[in-house]
C-alpha cells in the first residue's frame, strides 16, 4: 500500500471493544488515522482518551450495521470528513446460540445476518467506488472458523460466517481488476466478551492484540484468505473432511452456545 503523507487511514466496525479495539490500537501504532464506527461511541472516546491517541488522529462515527442506512451514512460521512480508508475492516458482529423450534430464535437469525451478513457488505458499500477509481485500497471482512462447518446450537453464527466467507470471495472476484483487494480473515477463539460466555473449551484461545497483529500482517501483505490462528485452520480442515457421521459423532453431547432468551 502507498504511504500517504497524513497517514494511512482504516475505516473499522465494531470499534468499541474486544478485536475492533485491538484492530484499532494496532493500526494507530503503525502510525494510520482511525475511522472507529460503533452503537457505543462513548467508549470509544473514553478509550482513545486513556489512550492517549491524538484528536487529530482518529474520528468516531456512530453507527448501527443491523441499520443498512446507518452505516451506510457513516461510511459517508467518513469520506467526507477523512477522505478514502485504505482499508476497511468489516468487524462487527453478533454470535448468540438459536434453537430453530423455538418461534423467538427466528428472529434472532433475522437479527444475526442483518448484523453479519447486510452489514458486511453495507459497510464496503460506501467505499467500492472510491477506492475503485483510485485503484488501491483493501476491503477485509471479519469471518470466523466457524463459518467453516457447522456446529448444533450455532445454526445462525455458523451460517453467517459461511455467507462471509463466501460473499468476500464473490467480491474478490468482482473487483480482481480494479486494484482493490478483498480479505477474509478467520479467527478462532478470541478472548473477548463475547467468548467469555461460552460454556465450551475453546483450544488454541488468543489475546485479542496477538489477533491484531496477525491480522495486521495479513492484511498489509493482501491475502486474500487467513486463519488466526493457523492451528485452528488445521482443525477446520480436518473437520470439514469428517464423514458426516463420524463429525456429527464427535459434536453430540458438546455444549451449546448460549441463546438470547434461555440460559
Amino acid at each position: 500500500m502507498t504511504r500517504r503523507p497524513m497517514g494511512m487511514l482504516v475505516f473499522i466496525t465494531g470499534a468499541s471493544s474486544g478485536i475492533g479495539q485491538a484492530l484499532a490500537w494496532r493500526y494507530h501504532q503503525a502510525g494510520w488515522r482511525l475511522a472507529l464506527a460503533a452503537r457505543r461511541t462513548g467508549e470509544i472516546e473514553s478509550w482513545a482518551s486513556a489512550q492517549g491517541i491524538a484528536a487529530d488522529r482518529y474520528a468516531i462515527y456512530r453507527a448501527d450495521v443491523a441499520d443498512a442506512d446507518s452505516i451506510v451514512a457513516a461510511g459517508q460521512a467518513c469520506l467526507e470528513r477523512q477522505g478514502v480508508p485504505d482499508a476497511v475492516i468489516a468487524n462487527a458482529g453478533i454470535s448468540i446460540g438459536v434453537d430453530t423450534a423455538a418461534r423467538e430464535d427466528i428472529d434472532v437469525i433475522a437479527h444475526t445476518f442483518a448484523t453479519n451478513n447486510v452489514g458486511l457488505a453495507a459497510t464496503f458499500h460506501p467505499f467500492v467506488s472510491a477506492m475503485g477509481k483510485r485503484g488501491s485500497g483493501a476491503l477485509v471482512g471479519i469471518a470466523s472458523v466457524a463459518g467453516i462447518r457447522g456446529l448444533p446450537g450455532h445454526g445462525a453464527y455458523c451460517a453467517s460466517k459461511a455467507a462471509v466467507i463466501s460473499y468476500c470471495e464473490s467480491l474478490r472476484g468482482e473487483l480482481r481488476a480494479s486494484g482493490v483487494k478483498v480479505v477474509t480473515i478467520c479467527p478462532g477463539y478470541i478472548d473477548t466478551p463475547l467468548t467469555r460466555q461460552n460454556r465450551y473449551s475453546m483450544p488454541f484461545l488468543m489475546k485479542p492484540q496477538e489477533f491484531a497483529d496477525r491480522a495486521f500482517e495479513a492484511i498489509e501483505v493482501g491475502a486474500s484468505y487467513r486463519v488466526i490462528p493457523w492451528q485452528m485452520g488445521v482443525v477446520a480442515k480436518l473437520l470439514r473432511i469428517l464423514p458426516n457421521p463420524l463429525f456429527d459423532r464427535v459434536l453430540a453431547g458438546r455444549p451449546r452456545k448460549h441463546r438470547k432468551t434461555a440460559g
